[in-house]
């Protein structure tokens, strides 16, 4: 079974709709990381130019790693610069620290 981790960054005021879709398409489980940094549009003009952002890390199986970044991109973007960035990064293998034994996390049910 093929695993990709599905990596966004975008911004704070986005989180929300990106988690009612990612909840629409099946998405179960998510990590977010809350931080501060900056990409191509950053206001070096001002004391403190880093901007705060939100990292979500989604691990699904390959089939299903395109539909997972389109729904990032679809809920997080306004057009403007700054919105954000998702990435979509092979994995080797995932295993739950309870169980010790190898998992296919966000796996659709039957």
């Amino acid at each position: 079974m093929e695993l990709r981790l599905v990596v966004g960054i975008i911004r704070p005021g986005a989180l929300e709709p990106v988690e009612e879709k990612l909840q629409e398409i099946g998405v179960r489980g998510l990590t977010v990381i809350r931080g501060k940094g900056y990409g191509a549009y950053a206001n070096f003009f001002t004391r403190d130019w880093l901007v705060d952002q939100v990292k979500l890390e989604i691990y699904v199986e390959q089939d299903r790693a395109d539909s997972v970044a389109q729904a990032i991109l679809d809920a997080a973007h306004t057009g403007s610069p700054g919105d954000g960035i998702v990435a979509i990064l092979p994995v080797d293998r995932v295993f739950s620290v309870r169980t010790r034994a190898e998992e296919v996390p966000n796996r659709l049910r039957s």
